[in-house]
């Protein structure tokens, strides 16, 4: 399948309705995907901007918690073209005949809002977090998930033992198919179990006898069929209960993506991730021109700040970085 006609039949689902209690106070008047991030940016408009470089012009976010400021954000920015197809659209959470209740979890919400994901043509479901810093090409995990003839393919990032802990861990044979699932293990006997095959740490360009795990990263392409089915039950997370039944019925694979990710689910990821923008050669640009990161605009006045005497001032705009010679 040709990559144009691979995104004209997906549709992206962003999660955006968490409450983010590990976030507070910054997640005391929005929810985490509005958070701001590397000042005039939110959290959001990293996936957003992903699906958009991508080719992935049909967007759907799901909100519920402090959504207010999330609402407006993505209303405001993400005006498409009226005459197309093409829309980034807020499905807020709500009550229905058929269920009263708010969204229990992130399966829970696509499940309540599937009726609206089945009217169009999609073969495909991208789902992804709103609460995430990384850039990637969606249309290369979509080509994988297609010619491996998977039913659900989930990315992973590569993590040593002393990150796994912190994440789900999955469990691959040497062609990427998942077997097994552990939430955040701690026993390291369990972990022996757990690690990556040689043969394939070799593939992806790492040293065969390095020690490393498929880290989830909590995205997910569902084939149509097998998203309908993997919902029928009463299960509220994809991460805690669809993903770990599915791998007895399905074919799941992993796409291994080796680029920066880093989740922004604490306050200190929250600021180590701010504080690493300020390096020289940061490890995530904003300002990379094959991939920018769309925002709302500001059209503000720039600001003159006060610098050594050897330099009488400098004017700040919106997103600019200021670097100053050792010997000033």
């Amino acid at each position: 399948m040709d990559a144009t006609s691979l995104r004209n039949k997906t549709l992206a689902i962003v999660m955006g309705g968490g409450a983010g209690t590990r976030l507070f106070p910054l997640s005391k008047d929005r929810s985490k995907p509005a958070v701001p991030l590397a000042g005039k940016y939110r959290l959001v408009d990293i996936p957003i901007s992903n699906c958009l470089n991508s080719g992935l012009r049909r967007v759907y976010v799901l909100t519920q918690f402090n959504s207010a400021s999330l609402n407006r954000h993505i209303t405001v920015s993400y005006k498409l073209d009226h005459f197309s197809k093409s829309f980034v659209e807020i499905l807020a959470a709500q009550q229905t005949p058929e269920d009263v209740r708010w969204y229990q979890g992130t399966a829970d919400a696509v499940r309540q809002n599937i009726r609206y994901f089945l009217e169009g043509p999609y073969k495909y479901y991208l789902i992804l977090s709103g609460d995430q810093l990384y850039r990637m090409d969606y249309t290369t995990l979509l080509q994988q998930h297609v010619e491996t003839g998977a039913d659900i393919t989930l990315a992973t990032t590569p993590v040593d033992r002393a990150a796994a802990s912190g994440f789900g861990i999955m469990h691959s044979d040497s062609n990427r198919r998942i077997f097994r699932f552990e939430e955040k293990p701690k026993d390291q006997r369990v972990l022996d179990e757990l690690r990556i095959p040689p043969e394939l740490v070799k593939e992806i360009g790492i040293p065969k006898d390095a020690e490393l795990f498929h880290g989830s990263m909590g995205i997910y392409v569902f084939n149509r069929n097998i998203l309908i089915e993997s919902l029928n039950n009463d299960h509220d997370d994809f991460g805690k209960h669809i993903i770990p039944m599915s791998l007895q019925q399905y074919k799941v694979m992993a796409y291994i993506f080796q680029g920066y990710w880093e989740d922004i689910g604490t306050i200190r990821a929250f600021f180590e991730a701010n504080l690493a923008l300020t390096d020289t050669l940061p490890p995530f640009n904003f300002f990379d021109r094959t991939a920018p990161i769309f925002t709302l605009g500001f059209f503000r006045p720039v600001k003159s700040t006060p610098l050594p005497s050897v330099m009488r001032s400098w004017p700040m705009a919106v997103s600019s970085r200021m670097h100053t010679s050792k010997g000033l």
